[in-house]
């Protein structure tokens, strides 16, 4: 049985930095696609990160230059730097493997106060 359970949210001030974990079991971060979703207040759930099953990075471009995805294979967990967040950044984070039909974590609340 797969599950994601993430970690690392909370509240921080405009500018500041969080790293989110998503520590995965009953699947391999190292070869299969696992990403990070977000869903601010009235809004649709959106892509943030995601490593392709081949490795591959891609961000959306709001994020670009301030978010980080990376992997710990040993640890099997999947992290999100978040550098110079903004309000806009508010939302639920979710953790995901293998898409939308995939595996969903339960996720964690980011605010971000101005």
């Amino acid at each position: 049985q797969v599950h994601l359970v993430e970690s690392g949210g909370g509240l921080v001030q405009a500018g500041g930095s969080l790293r989110l974990s998503c520590a995965a079991s009953g699947i391999s971060v190292s070869f299969n696609a696992m990403g990070w979703y977000r869903r601010a207040p009235g809004k649709q759930r959106e892509l943030v990160a995601v490593f392709s099953s081949g490795g591959y990075t891609n961000y959306a471009d709001s994020v670009k230059g301030r978010f980080t995805i990376s992997r710990d294979n040993a640890k099997n967990t999947v992290y999100l730097q978040m550098n110079s967040l903004t309000p806009e950044d508010t939302a639920v984070y979710y953790c995901n493997s293998k898409g939308d039909n995939g595996y969903w974590g339960q996720g964690t609340q980011v605010t971000v106060s101005s």
